[in-house]
């Protein structure tokens, strides 16, 4: 059995379009999205029509849920003044751009998924098990990720959200966030997905795609959107490290 596991595509239609072929060159048996199809990209549309189209197995981001039912807080965090700025000009544009139908589509998708492969119980969602929006970043305290392997009860947890790839094995439970396809933040400009391998033992790979960032970079400044917004896709980075996160809290 083997699964690739994508999330947080954010209207990104270059970086899917290379991570759809690379998977086409793999011997995949089901695919499965995290969410958060919408925001920051110039393509929302087509994105939610390639996803629709090609029946991967979406549950809704905090940003599918803001923008299908016309919200004016996508639910990220506060973070600086001018990555809150960011979020606002984005989330406008967004729900302006993408259609009533294909808003219908966002709200249709599950908050959470659970599956269970040859004995393999997993659980997909978006955030945490707790809340579509909650961060679970790598180095948050251990007791933080025994509470999520619980409140799971899986034997694979997969969480999306932070934009950062993770790997980690709490007790029985493994938790793997496959970072972003769209929108990286761990400094890798490429696409990001996991893929999961069930053989003899599991095998759990993050791979990276490399894609035409430049094109994608030229497509959200040619939308309107923020140069800022389209700089991050050529540094693989939104905000630079969790420090700068906490930081930006403090101040607002």
């Amino acid at each position: 059995m083997r699964i690739a596991v994508l999330s947080d595509i954010h209207a990104n239609m270059h970086a899917l379009q290379a991570v759809w072929d690379d998977l086409s060159r793999l011997e995949v048996d089901a695919i499965y999205c995290l969410g958060d199809l919408v925001g920051y990209g110039a393509f929302p549309n087509d994105v939610i029509e390639f996803v629709s189209r090609n029946r991967i197995l979406t549950i809704m981001g905090n940003y599918d849920e803001a923008v299908g039912y016309d919200m004016h807080e996508s639910g990220t965090l506060p973070r600086s003044a001018q990555q809150d700025r960011l979020d606002r000009i984005s989330l406008a544009w967004t729900r302006e751009t993408t259609t009533s139908k294909k808003k219908g589509y966002l709200q249709s998708l599950p908050l959470n998924r659970r599956e269970a492969h040859r004995k393999l119980r997993m659980v997909f969602v978006h955030g945490s098990p707790r809340r579509i929006n909650e961060y679970l970043y790598p180095d948050l305290p251990q007791a933080t990720f025994k509470a999520m392997a619980r409140l799971a009860d899986c034997d694979v947890l997969f969480t999306g959200h932070t934009h950062m790839p993770m790997v980690k094995r709490i007790e029985r439970t493994w938790m793997i966030n496959p970072g972003s396809v769209g929108m990286p933040q761990d400094g890798d400009a490429r696409a990001s997905y996991a893929l999961l391998t069930r053989g003899l033992r599991l095998d759990i790979v993050i791979r990276r795609v490399a894609y035409d960032t430049k094109a994608a970079s030229d497509a959200v400044i040619r939308a309107g959107l923020p140069d800022a917004l389209a700089h991050y896709l050529t540094r693989g980075q939104l905000v630079r490290a969790r420090t700068d996160m906490l930081e930006g809290e403090k101040t607002g």
